[in-house]
């Protein structure tokens, strides 16, 4: 990736509906060339899509919090498909350290999200949870940074 691809990358996520032909304008280039990029981009999957951003809080899941789960000894897969079914559950990262899996997790109300934690530890191949509820986003996802400052 150069410094072309970057700058196409940040353009893209400042103005997610902006056209090639724009596009183009804005980064001093042909329209071809930045079809071409994005061809590129999208083959290599550094594009993973193309949709639109949901804030689950203003969909009506106002509590984000973050759970860690230990899971029992030879029993990852079964404790997946457990959380896959939780549609609450929006990202499962498998993690070192003194938990296995990290769950980014969105509810309705904190009653709600006792409930969820609740239902998750109905699996037998999960053994405990620890929970937290985040008050606020000091940083959102963020990646022009990364992408203008490798």
């Amino acid at each position: 990736m150069d410094d072309l691809d970057a700058r196409l990358l940040v353009t893209m996520r400042a103005h997610p509906r902006i056209g090639l032909t724009e596009l183009a304008r804005r980064l001093g280039v042909a329209r071809g060339t930045v079809q071409a990029r994005l061809d590129k981009l999208i083959a290599k999957k550094v594009i993973a899509d193309f949709g639109p951003t949901v804030d689950p809080a203003r969909a009506g899941h106002p509590i984000l919090a973050f759970v860690w789960l230990q899971i029992a000894q030879g029993r990852l897969a079964e404790a997946v498909e457990t959380l896959r079914a939780v549609p609450q559950i929006l990202e499962v990262h498998g993690t070192s350290g003194q938990h296995d899996l990290l769950c980014r997790v969105v509810a309705k109300s904190t009653d709600h999200l006792q409930e969820i934690i609740a239902d998750i530890l109905t699996s037998p191949a999960v053994q405990r949870t620890d929970t937290t509820i985040t008050l606020s986003t000091q940083i959102p996802f963020r990646i022009e940074p990364l992408l203008l400052h490798p």
